[in-house]
């Protein structure tokens, strides 16, 4: 039904990208630009952190004003969160130079920034960077984007699907950020989707809001919900599918899968990048009495410092993942719980151990692990996505200001 494509944020058609360094890191990019060269309809889901930074007071305020968007510019290497009345004047300046550089209406461009928080910006560079940044707009600039959004970030992620609609190709692209700060609330980190697909509103907002709680939502790398966090899509039609208005519609149940499918991919992308992470674990909770159930435990054992130190250290310590579960508020009967690493049994009902300490090692030392729990209470299941907790998480945020 849909294939992946290297082609990132531009491969939509009428999509360009642009990224440059303008000052606010040392070296690397740091200002990102995306342009769609017609109006798009964008829908958009934000932090639920009481503390947000000013991009995203300036983008809500955006998305009830305006019906189409133009562009989208990020910063990274300073969020300007906690930055009062000036960092909100300096998102609004974002939104004005980058509206007077590409010559649109400022109600079409939205603003996004990661980075130190309790910082200002630097304006003049900025102001600098911006132009630049339109200056190289080109469909092949999305890899260049994708980097100047990285903050602790080791490589970019970045990746595009391909799906027919009734005959007519649509793709969707995307890029996304996230390595530390990472835990599954409404929006965990910056991702930013484009579509060339014809697309309501109503239903874009759905989609994305639906495709995030199945991908974003169940990530965690340390926890914490960041002050910046956002996701937002562009979708400017000029693929020319028939519109998509029906949550019934064939179409648009296929266009969802691949846009679910998207934004998991750039989940585990985030995961497998966590700050001093040196393993990806599936968390998959089964035999849950609902998928809300299964979420909850699941959450309760991806967010667990002690699970995830634990599989740092290659130890079978089973009982962190019962303990979790048992603190996640899901209703169970631990005597029904089983575990497992891989294929290897670890906990049998009525707590019956003798697993293998070797298997279990051996499962443990792989870069990628899948536990599962199953709780015996019902037939739902959930999967959330996590990876270890180590010596380096500490080291890289003990110093990341300076």
């Amino acid at each position: 039904m849909y294939s992946e494509c290297q082609c990132g944020i531009t491969g939509p058609k009428g999509f360009h990208a642009a990224g440059v360094h303008c000052g606010i890191k040392k070296v690397k990019k740091d200002l990102a630009l995306v342009y769609s060269s017609e109006p798009a309809r964008v829908a958009g889901i934000f932090t639920t952190n009481k503390v947000p930074a000013a991009p995203v007071i300036v983008d809500r305020l955006q998305l009830t004003r305006s019906s189409s968007f133009r562009a989208i510019l990020v910063n990274s290497g300073n969020a300007n969160a906690c930055t009062g009345e000036r960092g909100l004047n300096d998102a609004w300046s974002m939104v004005s130079l980058t509206a007077a550089a590409l010559d649109v209406h400022r109600g079409e461009i939205l603003v996004s920034s990661t980075g130190v928080i309790g910082q200002y910006l630097p304006m003049d560079s900025l102001a600098t960077g911006i132009t630049e940044a339109v200056s190289m707009l080109d469909v092949d600039g999305h890899t260049a984007a994708a980097e100047a959004i990285m903050t602790t970030d080791k490589f970019p992620k970045e990746l595009a699907v391909r799906v027919d609609l009734d005959g007519v190709q649509v793709i969707i692209g995307g890029m996304a950020k996230g390595s530390g700060m990472i835990a599954p609330n409404m929006a965990t980190m910056l991702a930013f989707i484009t579509t060339d697909a014809d697309i309501s509103t109503e239903l874009l907002q759905s989609s994305l809001k639906e495709a995030a709680d199945h991908s974003f939502n169940r990530i965690s790398v340390d926890g914490d919900t960041s002050t910046n966090d956002m996701v937002l899509i562009l979708a400017n039609g000029i693929a020319g599918n028939r519109k998509l208005v029906d949550s019934e519609d064939p179409c648009y149940k296929t266009f969802y899968e691949a846009l679910e499918y998207l934004l998991v991919r750039l989940s585990k992308m985030i995961v497998m990048d966590g700050e001093g992470a040196t393993k990806f674990v599936e968390v998959y909770v089964t035999g849950a009495a609902t998928e809300e159930a299964a979420v909850q435990a699941g959450k309760a054992v991806a967010n667990s410092n002690l699970v995830k130190t634990a599989i740092n250290g290659e130890d079978a310590n089973w009982g962190r993942i019962l303990a979790a579960v048992g603190y996640s508020g899901v209703e169970f009967d631990p005597a029904d719980v089983e575990i497992f690493f891989d294929e290897v049994p670890i906990l049998r009902q009525q707590y019956l151990l003798g697993f293998s300490e070797e298997a279990a090692k051996r499962v443990l030392k792989q870069r990628e692990i899948k536990i599962t729990v199953d709780l015996h209470q019902g037939d739902a299941s959930a999967s959330f996505w996590t990876c270890d907790l180590s010596k380096d998480y500490v080291a890289i945020n003990a110093n990341y200001r300076t």
